[in-house]
């Protein structure tokens, strides 16, 4: 075991998170852990200031902070809070980056674009920063832009086990659909984890933004259907596929997302969508409108990754945390170690 405690800071991005983290790691690690005393603050013309106001030299130092809307100044604020911490001889940096900010900006899609995803890993590493912790990337080769260890979690297990509980006794009935061809993988995941068939909604378009058709591939007829993604923006095109499944036979529509970004109109929009409910993660702090709305709801990651932190500390595995064994005893206070067969 390393000599020093693991040791939290968090920007502004999402505190309720970094606290549930550190207190996690408080309740269930039998060590003392709480929240660097330090200062994010802005000055007049909204420049960032950080300051510590505890030792850290030498310490093993971890940063909470999603780069969410706004996505700069949280980007800011991470760089700022690594750089403060490596001029006091912080002994390692890792950043804890729960959802990934231009993680969508990963290739050229026309000419003369950037790929925003690459220069974001830049700035990471320029900033000092000596590993990463995310969840679900939206793409799995941005791990490859950085020149540091990167730890990408998956909310896949977590799901699972939530769909287990949400549809104990129906899980027959349940049926995994990927919202586009793109998403196959990460449906498929889900779906074997939890031993349910896969359909596929194929989506056609003629301008940027706007779908012009939805198809279906796969029987859904009779089917409770769990669209399955990594992330929900504005929610137009899932609260479109939830009608085209309807459509087509499905008896209740249900989403799993692990990134609430819901910009805009999402919240109006799945409120009166037919989806019967749509989960997400608090990887994003949710407004108040989301975290009102009847049919959203929210799953903690605050056990996943306090548990991912405490293994980079003491150098053990982080993918373990992908197996279901090793994921129920981390959430047993949410769902019952019984339903799993597991004691």
């Amino acid at each position: 075991m390393p000599a020093t405690d693991p040791k939290l800071i968090s920007g502004n991005a999402n505190k309720p998170l970094a606290e549930a983290i550190a207190k996690r790691m408080s309740m269930h690690r039998g060590m003392r852990v709480g929240l660097v005393d330090a200062r994010v603050e802005r000055f007049n013309d909204q420049e960032i200031f950080v300051e510590v106001y505890e030792n850290v030299r030498g310490e093993d130092m971890f940063i909470i902070q999603s780069t969410s809307k706004p996505a700069n100044d949280n980007l800011m604020e991470l760089l700022i809070m690594a750089d403060a911490l490596r001029r006091s001889s912080a002994s390692r940096i890792t950043a804890v980056i729960p959802y990934f900010g231009y993680a969508r900006q990963d290739r050229r899609t026309k000419a003369r674009t950037p790929i925003s995803a690459k220069l974001v890993s830049n700035m990471i590493t320029a900033g000092g920063i000596e590993r990463v912790l995310t969840m679900d990337l939206h793409a799995a080769q941005i791990q490859g832009f950085f020149d540091i260890p990167v730890d990408n979690l998956y909310a896949s297990p977590v799901f699972a086990l939530d769909i287990l509980h949400q549809f104990d006794g129906k899980v027959e009935d349940v049926m995994v659909v990927s919202p586009d061809v793109g998403g196959v993988s990460r449906a498929r995941e889900l779906a074997t984890r939890i031993k349910a068939p896969l359909a596929i909604v194929d989506k056609r378009r003629e301008k940027e933004g706007e779908v012009a058709g939805m198809t279906v591939i796969g029987d859904v007829t009779g089917k409770k259907c769990v669209i399955v993604d990594d992330i929900c923006d504005t929610a137009g095109t899932l609260c479109k596929a939830g009608e085209v499944l309807m459509d087509a036979g499905a008896t209740e529509v249900h989403a799993y997302t692990t990134h609430g970004v819901l910009s805009g109109p999402a919240v109006e929009r799945i409120t009166n969508s037919v989806l019967k409910s749509l989960v997400i993660t608090d990887t994003i702090e949710a407004p108040a409108p989301v975290a009102a709305c009847k049919n959203i709801r929210i799953v903690p990651t605050a056990p996943m990754l306090a548990q991912a932190i405490v293994n980079i500390w003491n150098g053990t595995s982080v993918s373990s945390l992908f197996d279901t064994n090793s994921l129920v005893p981390i959430y047993e206070g949410l769902y019952p170690r019984g339903m799993w067969g597991l004691g």
